[in-house]
């Protein structure tokens, strides 16, 4: 946490991405209080233009479209803590398990993330939705199932690292079980480098969701980002007038402007936290 800090006053980098991913969050959670509408409710209506009722004008159906971006952010900040919870799990479990135990685990595991790494995953992705039908959770499930190799594969490289340092072996010898030496000596020195590589994580998340969603996979009962884009360019009007800059623009933005939090963060933090870089750069 200390380092963290320091970084945030060195770096004007990770304190504006800080700033967009806080906001963000903030949003996110106050959303009942700063959504003028519930986003559901006909409030005006269709295709309004933007005026002090509506800030955003209304869509095709009265609905505020300000109020369906603030409740996106909900949306797309559970996608991120959810996936990113779930990939962490599974690829410090796995990575820690094939780093720290070696031999024929080791290479089962790693075998098995060569695997998942080589899939097309948005195709794959594509493919399930299609077939168990659009669900927020199953979207949460199939990020978090098919992006965990990375964080595995990072978890497994600085595990066989620290092995090397010999505290690991004497604290076996003392009589320190597995998940002993993983709790009390591996999780804490692996903190900084898997909290900069989440970030990133958090961010392909946010990605793959929208992208998911605005493909019409995502859950048609969740508010997204992406599925509004999606309803957005199925509206034949989108293209007359001017309504495309109120409807579509402030959700694309939305997006552009989440990611670029998360890698802001993420290319802050990597020299700091990852050793590999710091030794690439000597």
């Amino acid at each position: 946490m200390k380092r963290f800090v320091e970084a945030l006053r060195q770096s004007r980098m990770l304190l504006a991405g800080v700033v967009l991913v806080s906001a963000f969050t903030v949003i996110g959670a106050l959303a009942p209080w700063v959504a003028p509408y519930s986003p559901s409710a006909i409030s005006g209506d269709t295709f309004e233009r933007p005026s002090r009722a509506h800030l955003l004008g209304t869509n095709d159906a009265g609905a505020d479209i300000f109020s369906r971006l603030v409740w996106g952010t909900r949306t797309t900040l559970v996608v991120a803590v959810c996936a990113t919870a779930l990939i962490l799990a599974v690829g410090m479990a796995l990575g820690l398990t094939a780093g720290l135990r070696g031999g024929l685990a080791d290479t089962v595991v790693m075998r098995i993330a060569d695997v998942f790494l080589a899939l097309p995953v948005i195709p794959l992705l594509i493919f399930i939705a299609a077939l168990a039908g659009p669900s927020l959770t199953l979207s949460i499930l199939m990020i978090g199932l098919f992006t965990w190799p990375q964080t595995a594969r990072i978890v497994r490289s600085q595990t066989l690292s620290l092995r090397q340092r010999g505290f690991v072996d004497i604290a076996r010898g003392l009589g320190g079980g597995p998940l002993y030496v993983m709790r009390r000596h591996l999780i804490p020195a692996l903190g900084p480098v898997i909290g900069a590589n989440l970030v990133f994580v958090a961010g392909v998340a946010v990605t793959t969701e929208a992208a998911m969603s605005f493909l019409g996979l995502g859950d048609p009962s969740a508010v997204s980002w992406g599925a509004e884009l999606n309803r957005a360019l199925q509206n034949d009007q989108i293209t007359l007038g001017s309504l495309w800059l109120w409807w579509m623009v402030p959700f694309g933005l939305a997006l552009t402007v989440a990611i670029l939090g998360f890698t802001l963060i993420g290319v802050a933090l990597e020299p700091r936290f990852n050793p590999r870089w710091s030794r690439a750069q000597t």
